[in-house]
């Protein structure tokens, strides 16, 4: 990562402060001691999942009255209620900004947050101080979810709402996609650092001057942020520092410079911004709040409710005049008129124009007969006054039907980013077009058993090594993530740009097992032969090894092609430390095996299926640059539990390796001193820390081996057809 520029491509997904940090950062029990503690019963293996093991949400999604409900949704944004009235009687702008702040948190680095799993309702997020108030906009919702029941989940009625809300008010909509499957306790992911949540004067994440950039994976600028603190850095009110802070932050989620301007002006089209009074005024975030309260944080006085007195950002006022119609007010009143500073009632920094006409004037929230001011906050003003930013602006302001369209673009993709492939979006209102940012790949054909059976012969006839095939076939399906569904092995990307010139691929033995794949591979697509060749080596390593094994990788994946991929959206998904191969590009600030334990989360895979895929990897020299590191095997290229029988054995003794960082050992023979091994932190974790090492002495002990390989089979299918949402997925487009 550049150091001036937060530039992420093949960049370390953690700092470089000279310390170790934990992959956690804060966590939810650190910012709330008293927390009820729920751990022990989710301990063994036991889900926290109410549902039971058969249910699919996606055949339930499928049942549902879509009609209806949206029905139902467009009859709730005006059904004002009197425990939390709608602003200019309209809740669409609220639910706009639910569905935005339950989307926004996705970050490219490492593909975690967004809205695929209803996470806004768990701590940290529901408490999170640029999330104030929407416990009030859940709740609101409460009823449409309870009718419906399983048919929708919170993830898809938060997505589905906003689209609603935008329509309602006459915006412009591209599609929807359902699929959406909550989940139950709060997602393990990284949000930082920090000792305190976003407060004015402390450090923004970003200084470029002072060579401090935007941490990898992070998105936001501080902390409990969704995107940038709208008064600017750290409440200083310059646009064009904003202007910087809004472009890194909107690329860290997939954004270039005219969706974040057609978003920015888009959102703020609707609504209002409250600060009535000081924050501090107002009660705690919900996860703080006293049990009476049963969730609910922040603002909770009848009175201040009932007349408006509502603080959430601190910035008072709305951006147009007509705050629940959608147009192109917006740009109009920003290039109409010129902006002084002032401050809201709450004392927050903004922008208010001069001398503005009365019909420029928005209503108040809650008495259309009283006019007050428009505003813009910072982050509007550097739409104004950075130049890139200012161009687009013009133009938007200038052509309507091109913000329309922008909008409605970059809605759709904000809320459907982390989805993964355009296969798993469900219902009536999926678009006809396939956009890049959905990964595209071609159909493919599935070959008879005949010729695969063939195919696998020829390969192991062709000269080729267990490891050069081992290695070719984890390099290629070993990118999924499951925090967005992106990377895998269909579509056979790993031959395209970038990923053919990573350096843990081992580019050029990899470019010499895809040419001979490509020549024997007949009919095959090459994203089948690439995965079919990796099993065909590992049937065959584990054949010397005395195993007759079956390893039941699926067909039917096609191939993509340049013009299939956004070459530069892959860049993050390019390994740092790839632990199952040995890799790791240059010393981090955490520990490599916590980054082990990070890529085998993003993989899905359990505790004991980490530990056979680490072992099975090493005794078949699939090891980046073909290390000898953790090879603990007289026998490369069979699969055996060698590494457990001599990782555990008391024969050696381990010392690191001067002048590497204590990231390589070596072992020697404690009665002659000889060395015998030598190995990585990944390795030797799997011995000293105690639950890896329980595991290890189940593959390691007498019949522990036959284990073994059957745990690294069913582990290596899961990675090889981790991705194959085409075929899950297929029934519910028929």
């Amino acid at each position: 990562m550049d150091a001036k520029t937060g530039e992420m491509s093949g960049g370390c997904p953690f700092h470089h402060d000279g310390g170790t940090r934990s992959l956690l950062g804060r966590t939810n029990r650190d910012w709330w001691p008293d927390q009820l503690n729920l751990e022990i019963l989710t301990q063994q293996g036991k889900s926290a999942d109410p549902m039971d093991e058969d249910f699919n949400y996606a055949e339930a999604f499928n049942t549902i009255d879509y009609k209806a409900l949206k029905d139902d949704l467009t009859a709730l944004m005006t059904d004002s209620q009197e425990w939390w009235p709608a602003d200019y009687g309209h809740y669409g702008p609220f639910f706009i900004r639910m569905a935005w702040h339950a989307a926004g948190t996705y970050r490219t680095g490492d593909g975690r947050g967004g809205s695929s799993s209803g996470q806004q309702r768990f701590a940290p997020l529901n408490s999170w101080p640029d999330n104030g108030n929407l416990d009030k906009a859940r709740r609101l919702l409460w009823p449409i979810k309870q009718k419906y029941g399983t048919q929708i989940s919170w993830a898809d009625l938060f997505i589905l709402t906003g689209n609603v809300a935008i329509e309602s008010m006459g915006g412009p909509v591209f599609g929807f996609g359902g699929g959406r499957a909550d989940v139950y306790e709060p997602e393990t992911v990284y949000w930082g650092t920090e000792e305190q949540w976003v407060d004015q004067g402390v450090e923004t994440r970003i200084i470029p001057d002072e060579g401090k950039a935007l941490e990898n994976p992070l998105a936001a600028i501080q902390m409990g942020l969704i995107y940038v603190n709208p008064e600017g850095p750290g409440g200083n009110p310059d646009p064009l520092l904003s202007a910087r802070d809004m472009r890194e932050t909107f690329a860290r989620m997939a954004m270039n410079d005219e969706e974040t301007v057609a978003l920015t002006a888009g959102g703020h089209a609707f609504g209002k911004a409250h600060g009535a009074h000081p924050a501090d005024t107002f009660g705690g975030a919900p996860e703080s709040e006293d049990l009476h309260l049963q969730g609910f944080g922040w603002l909770n006085d009848k009175d201040e409710i009932a007349s408006g007195n509502i603080t959430t950002s601190g910035i008072e006022g709305a951006w147009t005049p007509n705050p629940t119609q959608w147009g192109g007010d917006y740009f109009r009143l920003l290039f109409k008129y010129d902006y002084e500073l002032v401050k809201s009632p709450a004392g927050a920094q903004q922008w208010q124009p001069i001398n503005p006409d009365e019909e420029d004037m928005a209503p108040d929230a809650r008495d259309p007969s009283k006019k007050v001011p428009t505003m813009m906050t910072t982050a509007d003003m550097a739409l104004k006054m950075d130049p890139d930013y200012r161009k687009i602006s013009e133009r938007f302001r200038d052509d309507q039907a091109a913000l329309d369209d922008a909008f409605a673009r970059a809605w759709f993709k904000l809320c459907h980013r982390d989805m993964g492939p355009k296969v798993r979006y469900l219902g009536p209102e999926v678009p006809e077009e396939t956009l890049i940012w959905m990964d595209p790949v071609p159909a493919g054909s599935t070959p008879s058993d005949s010729a695969v059976a063939d195919f696998k012969s020829k390969v192991l006839d062709s000269g080729l090594t267990v490891s050069e095939l081992v290695k070719a076939a984890w390099a290629s399906a070993s990118t999924f993530r499951n925090s967005d569904n992106r990377g895998g092995a269909n579509g056979a990307r790993v031959r395209l740009e970038p990923q053919k010139n990573w350096a843990a691929n081992d580019p050029e033995e990899l470019s010499n097992v895809l040419g001979k794949l490509d020549e024997l591979r007949g009919d095959l697509s090459m994203a089948d032969a690439i995965v079919l060749a990796g099993a065909a080596a590992i049937e065959s390593a584990a054949k010397n090894g005395g195993y007759d094994v079956n390893v039941d990788v699926t067909t039917g994946r096609g191939d993509a092609t340049d013009e299939h991929t956004d070459a530069e959206s892959f860049e993050p998904l390019e390994p740092f430390a790839d632990g199952f191969r040995n890799y790791l590009k240059t010393k981090a600030g955490v520990k490599t095996e916590d980054m082990l334990i990070d890529k085998a989360h993003l993989l899905g895979l359990s505790i004991p299926e980490m530990v056979a895929l680490v072992g099975g990897m090493r005794v078949l020299g699939a090891n980046s640059g073909n290390s000898k590191l953790g090879v603990f095997t007289d026998r490369v290229g069979t699969l055996s539990n060698d590494f457990f029988t001599n990782l555990l054995t008391m024969e050696n003794e381990w010392h690191p390796v001067e002048g590497t960082q204590e990231e390589e050992y070596t072992g020697h023979n404690r009665e002659t001193g000889d060395e015998t091994y030598r190995a990585s932190r990944v390795d030797l974790v799997i011995g000293s820390n105690s639950q890896l090492r329980a595991i290890a002495e189940v593959f390691a002990e007498k019949g522990g081996d036959k284990k073994f390989v059957d745990t690294f089979i069913r582990a290596w299918t899961k990675v090889m057809d981790a991705d194959r949402f085409d075929i899950e997925y297929a029934k519910y487009h028929n």
